[in-house]
C-alpha cells in the first residue's frame, strides 16, 4: 500500500500576512498534525529569510522541510545554509514549463531553460538528497518541451517531481489524461516520485487531486487554510475513507484533524488591526524549557537562540553570568525568566528615545488614550494615540513618535514582589530585520513598566541601525 505524501503550502499563500512567531507556530501544527512536507516562502533578503528558514527548521521534528531555490547556483547555496541543519531538507527547484511563462516571466529562451534546470538540480543534489522539480504551468506548455525538462531534472538527480495545473483549467478526467500521457512520454518518471498541484480556479482542486492519486501521484499539494489550491482537511478526508478502495494510505493524523486546522484557520484569519501594534494570532504559547545552576554556558546559551536571540559573544557571556546568579538561589529558571535576563543583561546601550512624562486614560465607556512626551537629541517629541486599552495606545504613541513599526513578538508581564504595593516586570520583545530585540520595564505602575520595556527595546535596535 503506497503511502501518499501531503505537502503544505499554506506559508506559501500571497494574501495571508502571518509573522515571525505566527510562521513558527504554524510550522509545529503542521508537523502534529502529520503533514509530510512543510513548505516555506524562498529566501529573498538573505539576513532576515535565513534566520526564518532556521527558526522553522529548528522546530519541526518529523515533516520534511521545503524551501525553493532561484535558477542560480549562488541561490542554492544561500538556501541550503539556511536549511542544512532541517531533520529532513528538502530542495525545490521550480521552473517555468509554458512559452508565455518562460519568455515573457523569465526572459529564457527553451534551451537556456533546460540547460538552468540541469545545471540546478544537479547544485541541489550535490547538496541534499532530496530535490524536487517543479513543473510550473505544466499543463498549458509545450508537450515535447515538457518532456525533455522532465527528463532533464530525473537525470540530474531530483527525487520527485511534481506538475502543476497552475491555471485551473482542467477536470479531473482531463488531469488524468494528462499525467497518463506525460508517464508514456517520460519513462524515466517511473524511477521518481510523482507529485501534483492543482490551481481550484474552478473549484475542482480538491477532485483533480484524487484523481491523479488514482493515476498513481504519490504526493500532493495542499494546504491547511485554503489559499486557492487543494484543500488539505478535505483529501485528508477522502483519502481516509476511500485509501483501502485505491490501495493508499495518508500520514495526517485523522483524530487532531479539525482541531489544528481551525487553530490555524484562526491563526490566518487573524491579522494586525489596523489600530492595534500588537502582531497577534498565535493560539498557543511554546513549550516551557527550564535550567538549573549545573547547565553550563553552551546550554544556557541554546536555549536562549531556541528563544529566537541571536546574541554577540560578549553579550553571551553576560547573560550566563547574570543566569547563574539567579540559579544560584533557584531550582530552576524559566524561559519566561530567561527572556528576562536576557532584556536586562544583553546589548545594553544609550537610549536614543528618553521618557518624559505619560498621561493613560481608559475606561468602560472611553476609549484608552496615550499621550507620551520623549526626548531625542534634545528634541522634545510627542505622541498621541488612540487604542483597545492603555498598553495597546502607549506602544502605538511611541510607533507615532519614532515612525516605525516593528513586529511585536511577545509581551509579557510579571509580578515580582507580593502585596499592594507589588513591583510589576514587563518583557516586550520586538524583531527587526529578523533579529529579535527584548527590553524590560519595572514599576508599582505596570503601564508605565511596559512603556519603559518598549524603549528599552527601541533603543537597542535604533542603535544597531545607527552603527551599521
Amino acid at each position: 500500500m503506497n503511502e501518499i505524501r501531503v505537502s503544505d503550502v499554506t506559508m506559501k499563500g500571497r494574501d495571508l500576512s502571518l509573522s515571525f512567531k505566527e510562521k513558527i507556530e504554524l510550522a509545529k501544527l503542521l508537523d502534529r498534525l502529520g503533514a509530510s512536507v512543510i513548505e516555506l516562502e524562498p529566501i529573498e533578503q538573505p539576513k532576515i529569510d535565513s534566520l526564518r528558514v532556521k527558526s522553522i527548521a529548528a522546530a519541526v521534528k518529523n515533516s520534511a522541510v521545503a524551501v525553493p531555490v532561484a535558477l542560480s547556483p549562488e541561490s542554492v547555496q544561500t538556501t541550503w545554509n539556511a536549511l542544512r541543519e532541517a531533520k529532513r531538507p528538502r530542495l525545490q527547484v521550480q521552473a517555468p514549463v509554458s512559452p508565455v511563462q518562460m519568455e515573457y516571466l523569465f526572459h529564457k529562451k527553451p534551451d537556456a531553460m533546460l540547460a538552468a534546470i540541469r545545471e540546478t538540480v544537479a547544485a541541489c543534489r550535490a547538496l541534499c538528497a532530496d530535490v524536487e522539480f517543479v513543473a510550473d504551468d505544466a499543463t498549458r506548455s509545450d508537450e515535447s518541451f515538457l518532456f525533455d525538462a522532465v527528463s532533464a531534472a530525473v537525470e540530474a538527480g531530483a527525487a520527485t517531481v511534481t506538475l502543476c495545473d497552475a491555471a485551473g483549467a482542467m477536470l479531473p478526467d482531463e488531469f488524468s489524461a494528462f499525467l497518463r500521457h506525460v508517464y508514456d512520454g517520460v519513462p524515466a518518471l517511473d524511477r521518481v516520485s510523482l507529485g501534483v498541484s492543482c490551481s481550484d480556479e474552478l473549484s475542482m482542486a480538491d477532485s483533480c487531486a484524487i484523481a491523479a492519486v488514482r493515476c498513481g501521484a504519490v504526493e500532493i499539494k495542499a494546504a491547511a487554510y485554503r489559499v486557492n489550491t487543494v484543500s488539505l482537511p478535505n483529501v485528508a478526508r477522502v483519502l481516509s475513507a476511500k485509501g483501502d478502495a485505491f490501495g493508499v494510505k495518508c500520514p495526517v493524523r485523522m483524530t487532531e484533524l479539525r482541531r489544528i486546522t481551525s487553530q490555524i484557520a484562526r491563526m490566518c484569519q487573524t491579522g494586525r488591526g489596523k489600530n492595534s501594534p500588537f502582531d497577534n494570532g498565535v493560539q498557543e504559547d511554546g513549550e516551557e524549557m527550564y535550567l538549573t545552576a549545573h547547565d553550563e554556558m553552551s546550554a544556557v546559551l541554546k536555549v536562549v537562540e531556541r528563544l529566537g536571540y541571536d546574541l554577540s559573544e560578549e553579550d553571551g557571556v553576560k547573560v550566563y553570568e547574570a543566569f547563574r546568579r539567579i540559579a544560584e538561589k533557584k531550582d530552576r529558571v524559566g524561559s519566561k525568566e530567561l527572556d528576562a535576563i536576557v532584556a536586562s543583561a544583553a546589548m545594553q546601550v544609550p537610549p536614543a528615545y528618553q521618557l518624559e512624562s505619560y498621561v493613560v486614560t481608559s475606561g468602560n465607556t472611553i476609549s484608552a488614550t496615550a499621550h507620551l512626551r520623549l526626548r531625542r537629541d534634545g528634541r522634545m517629541l510627542e505622541g498621541v494615540s488612540l487604542g483597545d486599552g492603555p498598553i495597546d495606545a502607549a506602544f502605538l504613541a511611541i510607533e507615532q513618535v519614532s515612525g516605525h513599526h516593528y513586529e511585536l513578538d511577545d509581551f509579557q508581564i510579571q509580578a515580582v514582589t507580593e502585596g499592594r504595593e507589588a513591583m510589576g516586570q514587563t518583557v516586550v520583545k520586538l524583531r527587526a530585520g529578523g533579529k529579535l530585540y527584548s527590553g524590560r520595564g519595572i514599576s508599582t505602575d505596570i503601564v508605565g513598566a511596559s512603556i519603559r520595556a518598549y524603549l528599552n527595546a527601541l533603543n537597542k535596535i535604533v542603535y544597531e541601525e545607527e552603527e551599521v
